[in-house]
């Protein structure tokens, strides 16, 4: 089973129409908009700080992805590595802790339905110049 690395994860979510990265909280944290609208967060740990609580000191890369209410919950109790979202509406996002154990399919398509329930909740006209590149 092949997972994403943080750096595929990344040029992943700036392949998608009009994303742009931002640093709003920090160089730490990587923020991934599109219209100026936050999809996901990229950072090593918790926001960037980098800390674990693993008994090996190994540190992995956590990243918030907007969800379904419902699918987010189901996300959390198929997967160990998906948690209520870290600093966010945990009723709407979820962190999932890039660990390896999550295949790469599976973490594509949570960033595809983070980035579309965003694009969703445009105006018709932003959502038109950003579904015409899809």
């Amino acid at each position: 089973m092949t997972s994403l690395t943080p750096e595929q994860a990344e040029a992943y979510l700036l392949s998608k129409p009009e994303a742009q990265l931002d640093f709003p909280f920090g160089e730490e944290t990587k923020v991934f908009k599109v219209k100026n609208k936050m999809y996901a967060t990229l950072s090593l740990g918790k926001m960037g700080k980098g800390d674990d609580s693993s008994a090996t000191g190994d540190v992995d890369y956590w990243m918030n992805l907007k969800c379904d209410p419902e699918e987010a919950i189901m996300l959390r109790d198929i997967f160990p590595s998906v948690i209520a979202g870290y600093h966010m509406n945990k009723k709407l996002w979820n962190t999932i802790i890039l660990d390896g154990s999550i295949p790469q399919g599976e973490l594509e398509r949570m960033m595809d339905n983070s980035f579309m329930l965003v694009v969703n909740n445009m105006t018709k006209k932003d959502q038109q110049s950003i579904l015409i590149s899809l």
